[in-house]
C-alpha cells in the first residue's frame, strides 16, 4: 500500500468527524455492528488522541504513536494546542499510519477523528492525512455529525449551517452531514418548524423572520440574512438524521454514506439487508407498499364512517 500503489485493490471507508460530544465514537461502533450483520469487514481506527475510554476494542488506535496527555505534559500545551500538535505529528509520520493500516486490507474502515472543530474548518494536517490516504487508494466519504438539540435554536442551528459548509469546503471528501441523537430531540424543546426543514435546509427566511421576534437577535437581522444567503447560495447542506438504535435511520445514513463514497455492495449483502430489516419492522420494508396499505385503511375508516352517519 506504498504512495505510489496505483494498481492495488481499492478500500473503502469513512472519516467520522464533528465538534465534541455529537457521538462520533457511538456512531462507529454502532456502524461496525450494522454492517457486520451485512457481511462487512469493518475495522474501526481510532484518530482521536484525547480518546481514552473506548467502548470496545479498535483495530488501530493512535494512542499507539501519540497520546493528548502526554503533549500536553511535554510540551505544556493545553488541549486546543495539544491536539493541534498531535495531528501535525501524525501528518510528519505518515508512514506509520500507512504500514498499520496494510493489515486491514479487505476492510471497510471506520475512522474516528478528533472533535476540534479547527481541525476541520480551517487547519491542515487532518486534511492532508486524508489526501494520503486517498494516495493509498483509500475512498473515503466524511460522516459530519451534528446533536441534533441545535435545531432547537434558530440561532444555534445558522451557526451549525455555517460551521458544516465551511467543514465540506476545508475537507474536500464526499459528504453526508448527520443529525445525530434524533431520539433525544424532543428533550431540548419543541422544534419552530417539521423536521424535514432542517433536514432539507429549506426557505431559511421563515428561520431568520423566527429569531427577529427574540429581542437580542433583532439588531443582528441583517447579518443573519448575509450568512443565510451565503448558505442558500451554495446550496450544499442537507441533513440525514439519525438515532443508533433504529436500524431504518442506520440504513438511510449506510446508503448515502456509499452513494458518496461509491461503494457498491453485491447481492449477498443486499439479502442480509432485507433480512435485518425484515427484522426491524417485522415483515419486508417497502415505504410505497406501506403507504398504500394506510391510505386504503384510512378510505375504509372513512367509508365506515359515512355508513354510520347515513344510517342515523
Amino acid at each position: 500500500m506504498s504512495e505510489g500503489s496505483r494498481g492495488s485493490s481499492l478500500a473503502f471507508g469513512q472519516v467520522v468527524i464533528g465538534p465534541p460530544g455529537s457521538g462520533k465514537t457511538t456512531y462507529c461502533h454502532a456502524m461496525r455492528d450494522f454492517l457486520g450483520r451485512l457481511g462487512r469487514s469493518v475495522a474501526v481506527v481510532n484518530l482521536d488522541p484525547a480518546n481514552e475510554a473506548l467502548p470496545c476494542p479498535c483495530a488501530l488506535d493512535i494512542a499507539e504513536l501519540v497520546t493528548l496527555p502526554d503533549v500536553m505534559d511535554s510540551l505544556g500545551l493545553g488541549p486546543n494546542g495539544g491536539l493541534i500538535y498531535c495531528m501535525e505529528y501524525l501528518e510528519a509520520n505518515a508512514d506509520w499510519l500507512r504500514d498499520r493500516l496494510q493489515g486491514l486490507r479487505g476492510h471497510y474502515v471506520l475512522f474516528d477523528c478528533p472533535g476540534q472543530v479547527e481541525l476541520y474548518t480551517h487547519h491542515e494536517s487532518l486534511k492532508n492525512v486524508f489526501g494520503q490516504l486517498a494516495k493509498w487508494n483509500f475512498r473515503l466519504a466524511a460522516v459530519h455529525l451534528v446533536d441534533s438539540h441545535y435545531c432547537t435554536d434558530p440561532g444555534k442551528f445558522i451557526s451549525v449551517l455555517c460551521t458544516s459548509l465551511s467543514t465540506m469546503l476545508h475537507v474536500e471528501l464526499p459528504h453526508v452531514n448527520v443529525l445525530s441523537k434524533m431520539d433525544l430531540i424532543e428533550q431540548y424543546g419543541k422544534l419552530a418548524f417539521n423536521l424535514d426543514y432542517y433536514t432539507e435546509v429549506l426557505d431559511l427566511s421563515y428561520l431568520v423572520d423566527h429569531l427577529a421576534s427574540d429581542p437580542f437577535f433583532r439588531n443582528f437581522r441583517r447579518l443573519n440574512e448575509k450568512l443565510v444567503e451565503v448558505i442558500e447560495d451554495y446550496s450544499l447542506v442537507s441533513f440525514v438524521p439519525l438515532n443508533v438504535q433504529d436500524k431504518q435511520t442506520m440504513r438511510q445514513v449506510m446508503q448515502a454514506v456509499d452513494k458518496a463514497n461509491g461503494y457498491s455492495f453485491g447481492d449477498q449483502e443486499h439479502r442480509s439487508l432485507e433480512a435485518l430489516m425484515s427484522a426491524a419492522v417485522g415483515a419486508d420494508f417497502h415505504f410505497s407498499s406501506t403507504l398504500a396499505v394506510q391510505e386504503k385503511y384510512v378510505q375504509s375508516q372513512d367509508k365506515a364512517v359515512e355508513e354510520e352517519v347515513m344510517d342515523l
